[in-house]
């Protein structure tokens, strides 16, 4: 980001980012906080081991979920890694949106795209999002963005990204504005969602 942002000439520059993208906003902005003007985050995630999801690996290898989706995206039999790469990508389409979208869990079920979006989620699970678990609600790299303003946009039911980490997030650091959506999951695209992140960005517009 840092890379494009000098590519482009951009002295400070506004950063939005959900779900993954909120996790990436915010190690920017802690690595970069003298370039980041406002942050716009959706479906917090911060990459903290509780944040994983349970998803349907056999009982006897859920010691280490992360660890075993690992081994079957990365099988060299095709039928094995294929299977787990649509159970993954399944289960994030089905859960993104309160109201669950056929059209959506479609995608899942193109093998191509299901075992690229799995195995890129999945690879940076398996090295932990290549930080300290649970650094970025630390007090001391919150400190470092403190002074940038911050819009958080959350779904109530939202269970990709759970709104404890929305809150977790608003408990060290409460100079954000936290809104919840009440009839909202994980998706950016849920009307209540949208119309607040539309709102943020106009609020922003003019800084």
């Amino acid at each position: 980001m840092e890379r494009l942002r000098e590519h482009l000439k951009i002295e400070k520059w506004h950063v939005f980012g959900g779900s993954w993208g909120s996790t990436l906003a915010l190690a920017y902005a802690q690595s970069h906080p003298d370039r980041v003007k406002t942050l716009v985050l959706r479906g917090v995630f911060t990459l903290r081991k509780r944040d994983e999801f349970v998803a349907p690996i056999p009982e006897a290898e859920r010691g280490d979920l992360m660890l075993a989706y690992h081994a079957q995206l990365n099988s060299v039999d095709d039928e094995t890694r294929i299977k787990a790469a649509k159970a993954w990508s399944k289960w994030e389409m089905a859960t993104s949106k309160l109201y669950v979208d056929p059209a959506h869990i479609a995608e899942a079920e193109n093998d191509k795209w299901a075992n690229a979006f799995a195995r890129i989620e999945n690879h940076y699970f398996v090295n932990d999002g290549f930080m300290r678990d649970g650094q970025l609600l630390e007090k001391q790299e919150i400190d470092k963005i403190r002074h940038i303003p911050t819009i958080v946009v959350q779904g109530r039911y939202d269970v990709v990204c759970p709104a404890t980490t929305a809150w977790a997030l608003k408990k060290v650091w409460p100079e954000i504005t936290l809104h919840i959506v009440p009839d909202a999951g994980h998706s950016s695209r849920e009307p209540g969602t949208e119309k607040l992140l539309v709102e943020a960005t106009d609020k922003f517009a003019d800084l």
